[in-house]
């Protein structure tokens, strides 16, 4: 019988990272793993499934039962945002991460992201990522800037969701039921931190799996939802809104090319 993994100091820096799982058997044994493998230990996993059918639910109580960082939560279906905000219901950390079911990270990730921001005082903090097909073909390299401030995240979300991290003393916050929900979600937290800062490391900390049917790859309903956040969310002025969704539709197009550098 695997033994159980310690809880974490109460006075440690503890990273809560949050997992919402909705019919993710193929693919969250990696996910987890990549979490549970990095080589900062003071962390929580906080798995929380989204009214799955098929076999997520013992996947998540097996990784439960012998690791006691990982937390399972059940809900019913409510879909990605309601299953984030529960999990941030549920964190203890001092800093959260987010991770989906089908990505992944490399071992050193949250270490090297805590060491940045200890040493700069950055509250946000984002790393470069790698996009991967379903056939495990290399995608676009994606690279953001070192540095983003509010006006620059609107030009382009440069936080990709799966690299990005935060320091709770920012406040609280909750993914709202929309398009481009952590889009929304990393502008209120650039917005609040002033600015958000990548590691100096350019190479790809995490992995992001590409679906072809996924709602994302729809670029033209992805155009709506985006514009829709410019006016409604964000409340920008017409001719404002019109001149960052020309530079969101060039930072589109650049990411997908096979390296995608910060421009």
């Amino acid at each position: 019988m695997n033994s159980v993994a310690p809880v974490p100091e109460p006075d440690a820096t503890l990273v809560s990272v949050v997992m919402p799982v909705y019919n993710a058997q193929a693919t969250m044994v990696r996910s987890i793993d990549s979490v549970l493998a990095q080589t900062y230990r003071q962390l929580e996993l906080i798995l929380v499934d989204d009214g799955s059918r098929d076999g997520s639910a013992a996947i998540m109580d097996a990784y439960a039962a012998r690791d006691a960082r990982v937390v399972a939560v059940r809900q019913p279906n409510g879909g990605v945002a309601a299953a984030r905000n529960r999990g941030l219901q549920e964190a203890r950390g001092t800093h959260v991460a987010f991770l989906d079911s089908d990505d992944w990270w490399e071992p050193e990730k949250l270490a090297l992201q805590l060491a940045h921001m200890a040493r700069t005082g950055a509250r946000v903090c984002y790393t470069a990522y790698q996009r991967v097909a379903e056939d495990g073909r290399a995608l676009a390299q994606v690279v953001p800037p070192e540095r983003v401030d509010y006006a620059g995240m609107l030009y382009s979300n440069r936080i990709g969701n799966l690299t990005g991290i935060y320091a709770r003393s920012l406040g609280e916050a909750a993914f709202q039921k929309t398009g481009h929900e952590d889009y929304v979600f990393w502008l209120d937290r650039v917005r609040r931190a002033g600015h958000a800062e990548r590691v100096p490391e350019t190479r790809p900390l995490a992995y992001y799996l590409v679906r072809g049917g996924s709602v994302s790859a729809n670029k033209l309903r992805a155009a709506g939802w985006q514009w829709r956040i410019y006016r409604k969310v964000e409340r920008l002025t017409l001719p404002r809104s019109a001149w960052c969704m020309l530079h969101y539709v060039a930072h589109a197009l650049l990411k997908r090319n096979p390296l995608s550098r910060p421009v």
